[in-house]
């Protein structure tokens, strides 16, 4: 879906997290950051992902990585999210699809013989320098941590 690759910079992004705060990409200058999309909030395939993320998350700070999670779904829903699976990193509130669309991972989806518009779970890893690292468009939900790992 996106036509983002690897070695392109990192499209700049301003956005709310869950508490309301602007995050930017600026903010992630001299850092590793991970930037997963997920289609929404609370369902089983995200739940999924974000605990497996949670439960190494450690182990991603060893390595030097940020993590944040953006969604279509509102500032509260996204702190709900991370209340009920008591998650240490950020989730971005785009209900104006900014990112989304910055990152080309919003368009058509096909479910049960169904086309709608909708989030394409993906991952960016962005370098130090703001570059695209590696795209995951095939995510494991139960194995996503390990995907983004494999390939350090």
């Amino acid at each position: 879906m996106t036509t983002l690759q690897i070695g392109d910079k990192a499209p700049s992004f301003k956005a709310l997290d869950q508490n309301g705060v602007i995050r930017e990409l600026s903010q992630f200058q001299g850092k590793k950051l991970v930037i997963f999309f997920y289609p929404k909030a609370s369902t089983p395939g995200c739940t999924a992902e974000v605990c497996n993320l949670r439960d190494n998350y450690s182990v991603l700070q060893q390595k030097g990585y940020s993590l944040l999670g953006v969604s279509a779904d509102t500032p509260e829903k996204q702190q709900k999210f991370i209340d009920k699976n008591n998650l240490p990193f950020d989730l971005l509130a785009d209900t104006d699809h900014q990112v989304l669309n910055a990152f080309g991972v919003w368009g058509p989806k096909k479910f049960m013989g169904r086309t709608y518009d909708g989030i394409h779970r993906t991952t960016f890893v962005i370098n130090e320098q703001g570059i695209i690292s590696d795209i995951i468009t095939k995510v494991k939900t139960k194995d996503h941590a390990a995907q983004i790992l494999e390939q350090q």
